[in-house]
């Protein structure tokens, strides 16, 4: 029997006021610090932390991110790293900012923290940083050696920010127990060398069932940007529990879904979870899974407000092409389509796309 590995972020840390601690929470970690910062937290947040540092001898060194993962971005804040003899990156804003203090990490072989700012992705937890081309499309992962040493997530921020990034988060966590469920059912490898534990799966269901339960109420909180009980519940299925739980049991269709979307031009003002929640219902349509499973799915995106339709998905109609274009990508070897527990070709992903789609309307 292979062997079964659950990976985690050393620390987790949430709640409200959490960044004005972060001295406190990093102590053990060295420095200088080499702090990559979104455009909103470099405004925003750098105040902030350099008041938790107020009665600290360490070294903040604050560079601003340039907006997309790209290689060359990554190896631009490595020797920005270099230059300032940093010995741990501190990445604050969204996926995108932490994935590439992340990817510096890669190269640099240090620790990594993790700040989101907003509750749209599960890229705080993980060991993996997702790049993208100078157009951005989708150009591979980066997997680091260890997961991030700290994600510290401050609430109070998560509530202030834009809605549309928590509701995306909610979309990017609802696939998370349906792929580890895929990849359970086929004995795939997940992305730290072997198979889902007992716990990860757990963890991956109760995402499933947090956002099920909260969801609806966690938006409703976050438009009043008020700290409820289910935000900070969404909050943490968002970020830790669909981290982990992606990582330690693996993806499937869902992201492969989403991957192949980020070639297609009309798409690109589409969050990730946007187009990962319409990956769900398509993987669901494509396994075949019970009608009232996929009406629980498509009736939860409905609610908070996540696309169910191709017209959701872009300003532009798909035609034909694109949609084989995307089906196409999705059932390449840089996807996870191989986790389903049966061989998926292109047609039948086309198909279920289409499928996706009516029932979006039919629903509507």
């Amino acid at each position: 029997m292979m062997t079964k590995v659950l990976a985690s972020p050393s620390h987790y840390i949430q709640g409200p006021g959490e960044l004005l601690r972060i001295n406190k929470h990093i102590a053990r970690i060295h420095g200088p610090y080499l702090f990559v910062m979104g455009n909103h937290a470099m405004h925003f947040l750098k105040g902030i932390i350099e008041e938790s540092f107020l009665q600290s001898d360490r070294s903040l060194i604050f560079e601003k991110f340039n907006g997309e993962c790209t290689k060359n971005e990554i190896h631009r804040l490595c020797e920005v790293f270099d230059n300032n003899h940093c010995k741990c990156v501190v990445g604050v804003g969204g996926g995108k900012t932490l994935d590439t203090a992340k990817g510096v990490a890669y190269f640099k072989g240090c620790p990594v923290i993790s700040i989101p700012t907003i509750a749209s992705t599960d890229a705080p937890t993980s060991a993996i940083s997702v790049t993208y081309t100078e157009d951005h499309v989708f150009d591979g992962n980066l997997i680091l050696p260890r997961n991030p040493e700290i994600v510290l997530v401050d609430s109070e921020i998560i509530a202030q920010a834009p809605v549309r990034y928590l509701v995306a988060g909610m979309g990017d966590a609802l696939s998370t127990y349906f792929e580890a469920r895929a990849n359970v059912n086929s004995g795939h490898e997940n992305f730290v060398g072997g198979l889902s534990t007992n716990s990860s799966y757990g963890l991956a269901k109760l995402c499933y069932d947090i956002l099920i339960r909260d969801g609806l109420k966690a938006k409703q909180s976050a438009e009043m940007n008020s700290c409820s009980k289910e935000l900070e519940n969404v909050i943490e299925a968002n970020i830790y529990l669909s981290g982990v739980g992606f990582e330690s049991n693996g993806l499937a269709c869902a992201h492969s879904i989403y991957n192949a979307m980020t070639a297609l031009p009309q798409c690109h003002n589409r969050y990730h979870g946007e187009l990962v929640a319409f990956g769900v219902i398509v993987q669901l349509v494509l396994e075949n899974r019970p009608e009232y499973e996929i009406a629980e799915v498509i009736q939860f995106c409905m609610n908070v407000g996540l696309p169910v339709t191709f017209a959701e998905l872009s300003d532009t109609p798909f035609d034909h092409d694109d949609l084989m274009k995307v089906a196409d990508i999705a059932c390449s070897p840089i996807n996870f389509m191989n986790s389903e527990p049966f061989d998926v070709t292109s047609t039948m992903v086309y198909d279920a796309m289409v499928q996706t789609n009516e029932l979006g309307l039919k629903f509507r």
